[in-house]
C-alpha cells in the first residue's frame, strides 16, 4: 500500500507493528513533497533534518518497544504560525520575514515529545485573516477539487499538504474557520478544539481569545490521535460509537440561507444517511446565533488590528490591500465598544447553551458555498468581499460560541458537514464523529 495515502493511525500501526520504519516513512514524504510540481505553493518550507533527527529517534524507541504513543514517528505537516526552533516562521506575510524563532511553540514541544515528525512548514492566509486562502504576497496553495479555485484558509497549505499526499495529517489553527474551510473544500476532516483547550505559546496571534489549534487528517480517528498528541493527553476509544438514539439540530438561524446548490445538496443528503443510521433529527431556531453574528466585527478586528497596529502601520505597503483593509476595520472600535460586544456574547453564550443542552451535536453546512475562483477574487473586489463574508458565516458560529467543532466530507466534492459540540467535550463529539463518519461512507 502506498504510504503517502495512509492515515495516520495506520501509518502508526503499521510502525508499530515492524512494518514500517520510520525514517523510510519520513524520507517517502520528504521526497514526496521535493518532486511534486505544487508543493512550492503548499509548503513554505521543509524541515528535511529535523525530520530525519525526529524519524531516526523514533526508530529507535519502536525498536525498543518504548513507542510514546500510536503516532510515534507518523510525519505532520505545521501551518507556518507555529515557531519551530532555528526554522524561519512568517505566518504568510512579508511584516515578519526573516523571523526565526528561538524556540518551539508550547504545542509543538509537546506534540514532539509524543513522537510526531515535523516535515515541515505550511503556507497560509496572511497573518492568518481570511477564510478563502488566497495568498498573493506569498503563495496561495491549490485546492483538490479545482485548479483554478483557491483552497479555503487560513490554513489552506496544511489541508493541500494533506489532499496532494505530501503529509499525513497537518496541524493547522482555527478563528473564525481557517481549520474547517480548507477540511471541507479539500474533502478531509478537521477539528476546531474549545478556545483555551490547546495551548498557544509560540503561535503567532491573530485574535488571541478566538485563536484555537486543531487537525487535518483523513479521519476522525486520526483527529482523535493527533488532538491526544496536541495535549500529551489519551485519545478516547472510538470502538462501538454509535447514533442510535442521538439527537441532533440543524441549525436554521443563519447557517442554512443563501447556501448554493452543491453544498445544500451535500448537506441534506449527509442529514438523511445520519437520520437512517438511527439519529434523531431535528430543525430549529436558535435566534441568539444572529444577534452574536453581529459582534463578529468588533470582536475580530478590534482585537486583531489592536495585537498587529503597530507593526501593520510600520509597513503597510507589504500588505495584500485587502487583508490590510479588513485590519484596519478594526480602527473604528472602541475600547467601549469591545468590552460591551464581549459583555453580550457572554450572555448569548449562555443562551445558547441552555437551548441546546439537549442535543448531542449542532449540525450545519461546513460551508455555503464552493472554493471560489482564485482569478476572479483577485480582480473582482465586490467577489473578494463576499466570498469572504459567506466562507466564514457557518464556521463563524462555532467560535462566537465557543464550541468544539468536526468537519467531515458528505461525499459531494468540497462540501463538508460539521458537528457543533458542547464547549470542553471533544471526546464525545469525537465519538459522535466516528459514528457519523462510517453513516456518511
Amino acid at each position: 500500500m502506498d504510504w503517502l495515502w495512509m492515515t495516520a493511525a495506520d501509518l502508526g500501526r503499521g510502525i508499530d507493528g515492524g512494518r514500517i520504519h520510520p525514517v523510510e516513512l519520513a524520507e517517502a514524504f520528504l521526497d514526496a513533497a521535493s518532486d511534486h510540481p505544487e508543493a512550492p505553493r503548499i509548503y513554505a518550507r521543509l524541515t528535511p533534518e529535523r525530520a530525519r533527527g525526529e524519524a531516526m529517534a523514533a526508530a529507535e524507541r519502536a525498536k525498543l518497544g518504548l513507542r510514546r504513543g500510536p503516532l510515534d514517528g507518523v510525519p505532520v505537516s505545521w501551518k507556518d504560525l507555529f515557531d519551530t526552533a532555528g526554522i524561519l516562521t512568517e505566518a504568510g506575510s512579508l511584516l515578519l520575514k526573516g523571523r526565526r524563532p528561538e524556540r518551539d511553540a508550547e504545542v509543538v514541544v509537546t506534540a514532539t515529545l509524543q513522537g510526531l515528525v515535523c516535515l515541515g512548514k505550511t503556507h497560509m492566509s496572511e497573518l492568518a485573516f481570511s477564510g478563502l486562502g488566497l495568498n498573493p504576497v506569498t503563495a496561495t496553495p491549490p485546492c483538490i477539487n479545482d485548479p483554478a479555485a483557491v483552497p479555503g484558509g487560513s490554513s489552506s497549505g496544511a489541508a493541500a499538504s494533506v489532499a496532494f499526499g505530501l503529509a499525513p495529517a497537518a496541524i493547522g489553527s482555527d478563528t473564525g474557520g481557517s481549520v474547517r474551510i480548507p477540511a471541507a473544500w479539500n474533502d478531509l476532516t478537521g477539528l476546531k478544539t474549545t478556545a483555551g483547550r490547546v495551548p498557544l505559546g509560540g503561535a503567532v496571534p491573530l485574535a488571541a481569545r478566538f485563536d484555537t489549534v486543531g487537525p487535518l487528517a483523513r479521519s476522525v480517528e486520526d483527529c482523535a490521535l493527533l488532538l491526544a498528541a496536541l495535549e500529551g493527553g489519551r485519545a478516547p476509544d472510538l470502538r462501538g460509537a454509535s447514533l442510535a438514539g442521538a439527537r441532533f439540530l440543524v441549525l436554521e438561524t443563519v447557517a442554512l440561507e443563501d447556501l448554493r446548490e452543491a453544498p445544500a445538496q451535500g448537506f441534506e443528503e449527509a442529514v438523511a444517511r445520519l437520520a437512517r443510521a438511527g439519529a434523531r433529527i431535528e430543525r430549529g431556531d436558535v435566534p441568539e446565533v444572529a444577534e452574536a453574528m453581529a459582534l463578529a466585527g468588533p470582536l475580530f478586528t478590534g482585537e486583531a488590528y489592536g495585537t498587529w497596529a503597530e507593526v501593520i502601520e510600520a509597513a503597510p505597503h507589504l500588505m495584500f490591500p485587502r487583508i490590510l483593509e479588513r485590519f484596519r476595520s478594526g480602527t473604528h472600535v472602541t475600547a467601549a465598544d469591545y468590552v460591551a460586544a464581549w459583555q453580550k456574547l457572554d450572555r448569548l453564550r449562555a443562551a445558547w447553551s441552555a437551548k441546546t443542552a439537549g442535543f448531542d451535536a449542532v449540525l450545519v453546512p461546513t460551508s455555503p458555498i464552493l472554493p471560489p475562483d482564485a482569478g476572479r477574487l483577485m480582480t473582482d473586489e465586490d467577489y473578494y468581499v463576499t466570498e469572504n463574508l459567506l466562507a466564514l458565516r457557518n464556521t463563524r458560529i462555532g467560535n462566537l460560541m465557543g464550541l468544539p467543532v468536526l468537519t467531515l466530507p458528505t461525499g459531494q466534492p468540497s462540501c463538508g458537514i460539521s458537528l457543533m459540540g458542547q464547549p470542553f467535550r471533544e471526546e464525545r463529539l469525537l465519538r459522535l464523529g466516528a459514528a457519523a463518519e462510517r453513516a456518511l461512507g
